[in-house]
């Protein structure tokens, strides 16, 4: 049975309670449900603890995929945690509430910037996505003004499900280029912002654009002929926000 992704149903929450189903001799812990999102389309894994009932707190240092739908936690070796036994997972909070900010604030980039993505990556202070620009150009100053009207909207971000099929009859819904939605379930997860976004994807957002905060272009630069690669950096007045 594979693990139950906590995160994708209650992305504001910070800690609940598991049970352990196997544990890997290098310190890998695999529970029932996890509110712990594994790397993936350029957000990384959380980081946190998981709780003993006796007092323990056990440092979760990065979480990744498994096999067969698994998530894996990467503990200490040497903890002693076995199967069936219950543990409290916390969350990074700060960490994870800023990727969840970035991650919004890309899909935002992506909706001010109408061109394929050709590849992305989430941080806690910096984001950036590439596009295949072609002779296109960006203004910094504009896309800025953008960015902050759409925060400012306070459009709602949400997410459903769709099938393979209907994703397959929009393929223009599809804007990264050298990543494809996972397949084989037969549904995809779609995450919508407002009436101006609606794309594929899996990570964790915000609830709303006005969660976001400040931030900026922080550059725009030539990865190759086509490509831009543009960063996005939180304000300074921001950073009490992250």
């Amino acid at each position: 049975m594979s693990t139950q992704l906590r995160f994708r149903d209650l992305p504001m929450a910070q800690e609940s309670l598991a049970s352990v189903t196997a544990v890997g001799a290098d310190g890998v812990v695999v529970t029932d449900a996890t509110l712990f999102y594994p790397q993936g389309g350029g957000q990384p894994g959380d980081r946190g603890v998981f709780i003993t009932a006796d007092g323990r707190c056990l440092p979760v240092h990065d979480t990744r995929k498994g096999e067969g739908g698994d998530v894996w936690h990467y503990l200490d070796p040497g903890h002693d945690l076995v199967a069936g036994q219950s543990v409290t997972q916390q969350i990074d909070w700060p960490r994870r509430w800023a990727h969840m900010r970035m991650h919004t604030a890309l899909h935002l980039l992506s909706v001010l910037v109408p061109h394929g993505v050709t590849g992305g990556s989430i941080g806690a202070e910096r984001g950036r996505l590439d596009f295949d620009l072609g002779e296109a150009s960006v203004d910094k100053e504009t896309l800025n003004a953008g960015l902050k009207a759409l925060i400012a909207a306070d459009h709602p971000v949400t997410s459903e499900w769709i099938s393979e099929a209907e994703l397959d009859a929009r393929p223009e819904l599809v804007k990264t280029m050298s990543v494809a939605p996972p397949r084989g379930a037969g549904m995809i997860r779609m995450v919508r912002i407002g009436d101006i976004d609606y794309q594929p994807c899996g990570g964790t957002h915000v609830t709303s654009t006005a969660q976001i905060g400040a931030l900026h272009v922080a550059s725009i630069k030539n990865r190759g002929a086509r490509n831009r690669r543009i960063t996005l950096a939180w304000n300074q007045t921001a950073e009490g926000q992250a």
